[in-house]
C-alpha cells in the first residue's frame, strides 16, 4: 500500500541526510572519484541529485518555468546532462554540497504543501504526490549506492529501501513498455525481507512467477546498480527471469545497468 506523503518526506529528508553524512567529510580528491556510472565521479552524482531535486521543486511551484526545461531536455538530452553537469564541475565541493543542502530544503518545503491527489508534472509524465516524492527518494538512493560503490564503501540499509521495492514493482510495466513490449499478464508476486527482517510484498503468494529475497537486493535490481546474478534473489518462472533482467524504475530509455559479476556476492 502506498505510504502517507509525511511518512514519504520523512523518509526522504532521512536518505539524503544519511548521502550526506557520507559525503561531507571526504577530501576534494576522493570527490572526483570514479563511480559505476560510466564518466561520472562522486560529485557528478551529487550535482545530479542537487539539478533535479531543484527541477523538482520547480515543477511544484512553477509549471510553466518547468515546462521550459522539459522543452530543453526533449530537444538535446545529452547537452542538456552535459549543461547541468559542467556548471556543477565549476563549483568546489563545500560549494556543491551547499548547493544540494538549499536544493532538498527547497524541495521538501515545497512537497509538503502539496495537496493530496494533484498531479505534479515531471518529464514526459505527471505524478500524484506521494508517487512524485518516492521517485526522489528512489534516486536519492539509487544514486548514493553509485557514490558508495565508487568510495568502495558499505552503506547501512534501513527499510527505507521498502520505498524503492514499491516504484519497482509499480514499474513493472515501464520496464518492457520503454523497449517497445507489452508486459506479459502473467501475476509476478514479490515477497522481500527488509533489513530489520520484517516481510514486504506485493501480489499473489500463489502466483507461479515470483521475486524472493532480500529487499535490498531488489532494489538494487530495480535501479539497475547490480545485475540480479550478482544478488540473493530467488527468481522462478518465466515472466520473472524476464523482468529482473531488464527491471528498470526509473524514467527515461532503456538502461544498460551493470554487468554480471561486476559486483560479486559477497
Amino acid at each position: 500500500m502506498p505510504e502517507s506523503l509525511a511518512v514519504l518526506l520523512r523518509d526522504l529528508e532521512d536518505e539524503q541526510a544519511a548521502l550526506d553524512a557520507l559525503v561531507a567529510p571526504l577530501p576534494g580528491t576522493a570527490w572526483e572519484a570514479p563511480t559505476p556510472a560510466e564518466g561520472w565521479a562522486v560529485r557528478d552524482q551529487i550535482a545530479h541529485l542537487a539539478f533535479f531535486d531543484e527541477t523538482a521543486t520547480l515543477a511544484i511551484v512553477d509549471a510553466e518555468r518547468f515546462a521550459a526545461e522539459v522543452t530543453a531536455a526533449f530537444a538535446d538530452f545529452p547537452a542538456y546532462e552535459g549543461g547541468y553537469l559542467a556548471r556543477a564541475r565549476a563549483l568546489a565541493p563545500a560549494a556543491l554540497l551547499a548547493r544540494w543542502r538549499a536544493a532538498r530544503r527547497g524541495l521538501l518545503d515545497a512537497a509538503g504543501r502539496l495537496a493530496a491527489g494533484v498531479p505534479v508534472p515531471w518529464y514526459g509524465l505527471s505524478m500524484r504526490p506521494a508517487a512524485f516524492v518516492t521517485a526522489r527518494l528512489m534516486e536519492t538512493w539509487s544514486h548514493g549506492q553509485d557514490v558508495a560503490d565508487g568510495l568502495g564503501v558499505a552503506r547501512q540499509s534501513t527499510d527505507r529501501v521498502r520505498h524503492v521495492a514499491f516504484l519497482g514493482v509499480r514499474t513493472r510495466g515501464h520496464s518492457f513498455a520503454i523497449r517497445g513490449r507489452s508486459a506479459p499478464e502473467a501475476p509476478v508476486f514479490v515477497g522481500l525481507a527488509l533489513p530489520s527482517g520484517a516481510g514486504w510484498m506485493d501480489g499473489d503468494p500463489a502466483a507461479a512467477d515470483r521475486v524472493t529475497g532480500p529487499a535490498v537486493d531488489f532494489g538494487l535490481v530495480v535501479t539497475q546498480r547490480r545485475h540480479v546474478a550478482d544478488t540473493d534473489l530467488v527468481i522462478e518462472g518465466p515472466v520473472a527471469t524476464e523482468w529482473m533482467r531488464i527491471a528498470q524504475a526509473f524514467a527515461g530509455p532503456p538502461g544498460s545497468g551493470r554487468r554480471p559479476g561486476q559486483f560479486p556476492r559477497r
